[in-house]
């Protein structure tokens, strides 16, 4: 039971827990530690009073914050509370280059890459599903890799890859981005078992430098505020000026949490 998971929070009908990079939320093989929704079984076990449901999801290299109802009720709630805008969600992000603008907005509609050899890639394209992200530089920095900056996003739709579709198409893609980092076959490369270290090099990280930082929402009777610190390879990508800038948000948090929660 050890090494499945960092649990956040729990009670007789939610748990919140840390999902790590390069871990899959739906089974794709069948090892029972394949899965994130296969080790909430495990941790479980029969403890829940129905089959645990991920309230939320995310892309197999994002790290960060995912939900999971134990029981009917809270899972409805969440969800529609969910789908009907009300969570605030928080991502931090290391992007390739210099952002100019402390705060932006990235208004554009995204659909499906139909020119693309991956299936499952997306584009801003005319037509596409209204999509919005806020983001808030925290910093700028720069390594031996290149120019770098560390930003807050908050996704306020919530479309496929949205966060990673709209940096790129901002021209500051994400570290680590094999889909949207500027060279697809990477992506094709690594699915088919045959990245190369070249390749590995020019990604600089093993997963993409995207993590769900903080969800935060209220139901009919209780305020929720989850915070979840970045692991440690993307942590020590940053120079010590960002990640002073990280800390703010979370300190910021913490505060919410202590003030508002319950």
């Amino acid at each position: 039971m050890e090494n499945l998971f960092e649990v956040l929070f729990e009670d007789e009908a939610l748990l919140a827990l840390h999902k790590p990079a390069g871990l899959v939320c739906h089974p794709t093989k069948g090892d029972a530690y394949s899965s994130l929704i296969s080790r909430v079984r495990l941790y479980l076990g029969g403890s829940a009073s129905a089959e645990p449901q991920l309230l939320n999801r995310l892309d197999r290299e994002t790290s960060g914050i995912v939900l999971v109802g134990k029981a009917a009720g809270i899972s409805r709630e969440i969800r529609r509370i969910w789908e009907g805008g009300q969570v605030d969600k928080r991502y931090f992000a290391i992007v390739r280059g210099h952002l100019q603008e402390a705060r932006v907005v990235i208004d554009a509609p995204l659909g499906k890459d139909e020119s693309s050899a991956v299936a499952i890639k997306g584009a801003v394209r005319a037509g596409g599903a209204a999509s919005r992200t806020e983001v808030e530089r925290l910093a700028v920095f720069s390594n031996a890799h290149g120019q770098f900056s560390l930003l807050e996003a908050r996704p306020l739709t919530g479309r496929k890859h949205q966060i990673r579709i709209h940096l790129a198409h901002l021209g500051h893609p994400i570290v680590g981005d094999k889909i949207y980092g500027g060279d697809e076959r990477i992506y094709l490369d690594f699915v088919e078992g045959r990245m190369s270290e070249a390749q590995r090099g020019v990604m600089q990280l093993s997963n993409h430098a995207l993590h769900a930082h903080r969800i935060d929402f209220k139901t009919a009777d209780r305020h929720f505020h989850f915070e979840a610190r970045p692991e440690r390879e993307f942590l020590e990508f940053l120079d010590e000026t960002a990640a002073a800038a990280l800390d703010k948000p979370l300190r910021e948090g913490k505060e919410l949490t202590a003030d508002n929660a319950d």
